[in-house]
């Protein structure tokens, strides 16, 4: 989460470029949108030399380019199962990229391809596929690849953009009709007054919301702290629900000697006309940094992480507080004291929203909730049992349900920032089990895969079922 320049969105496609059109009447892409690095390819050489001499600045990283990537050797193997990683170099100099393996079980962990983008240092963030299956989108930079003609098994770069008022994206939800809905923790220089932006299907900004025309809006996000993180939308009840984390800045140094500025609240937006309905406040919440619809739910209930206090909040949407205002908070679930201020807590669910999978960063523990009973959550997992993952952040049942992957890494800022987290920079596959819990049996180790590379830090995925090649199967959001 540095505040490295460039803070925009890559599309890298998986089938073929396809139309796609915007619930906005008569969308039109923002001409001041910018497309690709602003930075210039040099000579190798010089660029290590510069990598070397100039130190890292208060907040920024030198805007250099990546030097020149090891040479690697694809694979022929045509895999069932594929998981695409979003993946940053243990050395900066090197070029973010996008790591496709086997997830098979007979060549689990097989390397198939990579293909690297044209920044470095930027800190790959969150990564989702389009509706059609065609085209994955990562943030960090706001980075578009596809699979190229039919082929999968061979992705390619499409182009880069990013946004105006906001940066550091974050949660991904791609739109039914084709394009994407994207958080942005920061402002453009990375303080409080994040936005919601929304992408067509070729990477190009539509806009940023609260619009700088939505007075109501704007001074909502005035009153209180607004970086959001998480993001849910309920395309058929016309919803949206954001999560406010930290403001981006208040991570690096110097700014960071005032504290880290955690939120507490959540937004509910109508989906139509991308407005805020109302804040939801959890009370000392201490950063909410996801925030997802029960799959299944009736009253379209969402869960809610509150990091520092360690807890899982129910949020029904369509409830009113006693005085008027729409959105009701409760707890859910206290996950204990090993969960309290853990940095990060991320989640997935099971595709009938039974199961719900909950990372605790800094506690290196993946918990295990089973929500049949809303008013009697029952936890899977033994908060006492030691998990071999480090570190663990971005989790993601697979399609079949069989299995969770879960990415040892949340963010590493260096020198520049007080966000180190411990890693074990890898990919692990997880078992799931008939009852929901978890068997801890495989990985892919990545800080060894990519030594040339300096190693490297894997912080998201999207996993791919080719069972049946004519209709492919995607994680369920």
């Amino acid at each position: 989460m540095p505040l490295t320049p460039l803070k925009a969105v890559f599309l890298l496609a998986l089938h073929a470029a396809s139309t796609f059109a915007s619930p906005v009447p008569n969308p039109k892409p923002n001409p001041l949108s910018i497309p690709g690095s602003l930075i210039p390819k040099i000579d190798d050489s010089i660029t290590n030399l510069l990598y070397n001499a100039i130190p890292s600045l208060p907040i920024l990283r030198p805007p250099l380019p990546p030097i020149a990537s090891p040479p690697f050797t694809s694979s022929s193997l045509k895999p069932k199962k594929l998981g695409y990683f979003w993946t940053g170099a243990g050395n900066i100099a090197y070029a973010d990229f996008l790591a496709v393996y086997s997830l098979d079980d007979d060549t689990f962990g097989t390397f198939i391809t990579l293909v690297d983008v044209p920044t470095s240092g930027n800190e790959p963030h969150h990564l989702n596929v389009a509706r059609d299956g065609k085209t994955l989108v990562g943030t960090g930079l706001l980075s578009l690849l596809k699979l190229q003609g039919i082929n999968p098994y061979r992705p390619k770069f499409l182009k880069s953009g990013r946004a105006l008022l906001s940066s550091i994206g974050d949660e991904i939800v791609a739109k039914p009709e084709g394009g994407f809905f994207i958080t942005h923790m920061g402002s453009a220089a990375g303080t409080n007054l994040g936005r919601l932006t929304e992408w067509d299907a070729k990477g190009n900004l539509i806009g940023e919301f609260p619009s700088a025309l939505d007075i109501p809006g704007t001074l909502n996000i005035l009153k209180d702290q607004f970086s959001p993180h998480g993001l849910a939308i309920d395309f058929d009840k016309n919803i949206i629900l954001t999560s406010d984390f930290v403001v981006p800045l208040s991570t690096l140094k110097p700014v960071s000697a005032l504290g880290i500025q955690k939120a507490h609240t959540l937004r509910l937006w109508k989906l139509s006309s991308r407005t805020i309905i109302s804040t939801i406040t959890i009370p000392n919440g201490g950063g909410i940094q996801d925030v997802k619809f029960i799959p299944g739910n009736k009253d379209s209930a969402a869960i809610a992480t509150a990091v520092e206090l360690g807890q899982v909040w129910i949020i029904y949407p369509f409830k009113y507080n006693a005085d008027g205002t729409q959105g009701v908070a409760e707890l859910l679930y206290d996950l204990g004291p090993k969960a309290k201020s853990v940095v990060a807590i991320y989640t997935d669910f099971s595709a009938n929203g039974r199961f719900l999978y909950l990372s605790l960063t800094t506690a290196n523990h993946i918990a295990v909730l089973d929500l049949k009973d809303l008013q009697n959550p029952v936890r899977l997992d033994n908060p006492d049992e030691k998990q071999p993952v480090v570190g663990v952040h971005s989790l993601r049942v697979t399609p079949d349900q069989k299995n969770l992957v879960a990415l040892g890494y949340f963010v590493q800022q260096g020198d520049i920032g007080v966000l180190n987290t411990p890693a074990d920079y890898k990919a692990h596959y997880v078992d799931i089990l008939p009852n929901g819990a978890l068997s801890f049996n495989r990985s892919i180790p990545f800080a060894s895969e990519f030594a040339n590379r300096g190693g490297a830090r894997p912080h998201f995925s999207v996993i791919a079922d080719l069972t049946d090649p004519k209709n492919p199967k995607f994680n369920s959001y």
